[in-house]
């Protein structure tokens, strides 16, 4: 079953423009049944398969002779070094080529593409569905929504969300992961992860994550790195503005998939996830991603950071719109409380004139504006500009 995304339309506006297409995402967030639905016409080549990696390394030339019209090219971190030599058929046949190249190892590949195909492709990034794309999927409680997550995967194939994240992480730690750090002690790195689960929507403390794992602060950074090329962790950074000096600098860590956060923090099912004391981590965590979606999805940098001072004045997400400020809260709560609004006040005031339709995301119903601020149902986001 195909889930229709809402990309699509950006992806092929790029493919009008650009003889080359990057898409990188986390794997399994549907790179290849993407790219294979729009695309169907181009040969496809898969360089996770040994054999046809092995096949085109021995003759690169020949390879892009035989499909000088172009063709789908999946995880093409594998095979680097095609890179080079696709850039000269780009540049003879710019017209008449089109290439679909997939990744996702964010570093390496992106290092490859900028340093060979700069100028000549677009680069979309794609992340597990969104609340819309999941249609009535969306319709689930709160607490089954986060435990399911948003793995294409889990909804086509109705899998157990336990289950399917523990085969995606145990996958994963094989395969990618092993691969690009060195350590003796894998069970060492697998402890730090859920470390790294426990802190989700936290300030990053390297050192005290560092005495938790029992390895050095620069280990602990270099892990990270790996856990953010490899799109299971990205860093949320502080809002800053000469306005205010003395701005708190250390990022906050998120999880991708919430589904997966679920797994790492041992959490089976929806009993479990509502007693949980970081229920309301979780909850903010999918909804920050949901907020990164929505731009990601219409070919848009993301605009999100966190504001808070040195005195412990806070607002969870910043939308930036140019000089304009739109500051949102985020609360699981499904009761609104007026206290909710307590963290909007500094932040009008410190940034006066500057802020935009701020509002409140929770798990309520009621959906109104109280004091200027509109309360919104997580559900209903993408009504908000």
């Amino acid at each position: 079953m195909y889930l229709h995304r809402e990309i699509e339309k950006e992806v092929m506006e790029m493919s009008s423009h650009y003889p080359v297409l990057t898409i990188t995402g986390p794997r399994q967030s549907g790179k290849t049944t993407l790219v294979k639905h729009l695309f169907g016409n181009l040969p496809y080549y898969s360089f996770e398969n040994p054999d046809i990696r092995a096949l085109v390394a021995s003759d690169p030339r020949s390879f892009l002779k035989q499909n000088n019209n172009g063709a789908i090219l999946d995880e093409i971190q594998n095979l680097p070094v095609l890179l080079s030599y696709l850039q000269q058929v780009v540049d003879e046949n710019r017209e008449s080529v089109k290439f679909i190249l997939t990744g996702s190892n964010q570093f390496s590949l992106m290092n490859n593409v900028t340093q060979s195909l700069a100028g000549r492709t677009a680069i979309i990034k794609l992340l597990p569905l969104s609340l819309k794309e999941i249609g009535d999927g969306a319709k689930a409680t709160t607490n089954d929504l986060m435990l399911k997550g948003f793995y294409p995967g889990v909804y086509a194939q109705n899998l157990l969300p336990y289950k399917a994240y523990r085969n995606y992480y145990e996958t994963y730690i094989e395969r990618d992961l092993h691969k690009l750090i060195k350590v003796n002690d894998l069970s060492q790195f697998q402890h730090f992860i859920r470390i790294c689960a426990g802190r989700a929507g936290n300030l990053v403390n390297l050192s005290a994550i560092a005495s938790e794992t029992g390895v050095a602060v620069g280990t602990v950074k270099s892990w990270i790195a790996v856990l953010e090329a490899s799109y299971i962790v990205f860093l949320l950074q502080p809002f800053s503005d000469n306005i205010n000096k003395r701005m708190i600098k250390s990022p906050k860590i998120y999880f991708y998939d919430v589904g997966l956060l679920c797994f790492l923090l041992g959490i089976e099912d929806a009993n479990q996830l509502s007693r949980d004391p970081l229920r309301g981590a979780i909850f903010e965590n999918m909804v920050v991603v949901e907020l990164m979606k929505m731009r990601l999805n219409k070919g848009l940098d993301s605009n999100l950071f966190f504001y808070r001072d040195s005195n412990h004045s806070e607002v969870d997400i910043v939308r930036r719109h140019g000089a304009e400020l739109q500051p949102i809260e985020i609360k699981s709560s499904v009761t609104f409380h007026p206290d909710f609004l307590k963290q909007f006040s500094q932040f009008f005031k410190t940034f006066e004139g500057r802020t935009v339709n701020p509002f409140l995301v929770y798990d309520g119903d009621l959906e109104q504006k109280v004091r200027d601020v509109q309360l919104v149902n997580f559900r209903n986001m993408n009504d908000l500009k």
